[in-house]
């Protein structure tokens, strides 16, 4: 069988794809690694996305899922290993199988860099965040902590003085690596207190964030930070490494495409956090899914 096109990454942003192409008329194969809903599904409560006033992550990534299989979507829970470009079809490769296509899109998503502590992954949404334009508002009038100096943990921090009570910065050198005028309107806030040349040690409490400790680089002192939230903001890792020979990625890894979700290849398309963007979002994922469903339907006899 040669499907019409094969997404690979069972997120918001593959699963929306599939819906578009299914209800373009085509058939759709869904490839992904591990479960359906990628990162939104570990976030206990949903607030920002249009026309849904409140949901869990896994009831909307569920809802995602069920919407496309029952359009006819096939899911398969295999690990994409390569994809080999055949002019009008394409070659995607699992561990299992082979399969063939008129065009692919790539959805694979990107994963929020950790710090690699312990309790880290047990307390996400319980006072662990890697996003403070989605779970910030859960904070209000409450003690925070951003860690982080690049350009995303000073915009979280500045987004979260408008919620919280106080905002701890922690960065590990003396400088930020953020534009200058980001960080000099958040050193104009009276609510942020800078912890520099600092690391975070650990994650106290048991069943939901209590505090952090923090180790000063210089003196090798250690302090104890009574907060409510830490906001993890140290980059992002998009897992682009197997596509790299078949399509651009910039020096960050992430697959090279514009608002039209094109690749340099024709027949391949990119959609959700895996490509080049400025705001990676909900419905900004859910958007690229039905773009490039639409294009590439468009190409497709």
């Amino acid at each position: 069988m040669i499907y019409d096109i094969i997404i690979v990454g069972a997120g918001p942003a593959g699963l929306s794809a599939g819906i578009y192409a299914l209800r373009s008329g085509k058939s759709a194969l869904i490839l992904e690694a591990k479960a359906y809903g990628g990162q939104i599904i570990n976030t206990p409560d949903i607030e920002n996305y249009p026309g849904i006033k409140n949901i869990s992550g896994f009831e909307f990534a569920t809802g995602l899922y069920e919407q496309a299989t029952s359009l006819g979507a096939e899911v398969k829970y295999e690990q994409v290993i390569s994809i080999e470009d055949k002019g009008d079809i394409k070659i995607v490769g699992t561990e299992e199988n082979l399969y063939e296509c008129k065009a692919v899109i790539l959805a694979t998503g990107a994963k929020n860099r950790k710090l690699g502590l312990e309790k880290e992954n047990e307390l996400i949404g319980y006072g662990v965040s890697y996003c403070a334009t989605c779970d910030g508002a859960f904070y209000k009038n409450k003690d925070v902590a951003v860690v982080g100096g690049g350009n995303t943990a000073i915009e979280d921090a500045l987004f979260l003085t408008n919620y919280c009570n106080k905002v701890y910065v922690i960065h590990r050198r003396n400088q930020f690596r953020a534009d200058p005028k980001d960080v000099d309107q958040l050193k104009e806030k009276e609510n942020v207190e800078f912890v520099m040349n600092s690391t975070v040690e650990k994650i106290l409490g048991d069943t939901i964030v209590e505090g952090i400790e923090v180790k000063d680089q210089n003196t090798k002192e250690k302090k104890t930070i009574n907060v409510s939230g830490v906001f993890i903001a140290v980059g992002q890792e998009p897992d682009n490494t197997m596509f790299s020979n078949l399509v651009k990625l910039d020096d960050s890894g992430y697959i090279i495409a514009k608002e039209d979700c094109m690749t340099n290849v024709k027949g391949i398309y990119t959609a959700g956090d895996c490509r080049t963007k400025t705001v990676r979002q909900l419905t900004t994922a859910a958007a690229d899914g039905a773009v490039a469903a639409l294009a590439a339907c468009s190409i497709i006899d």
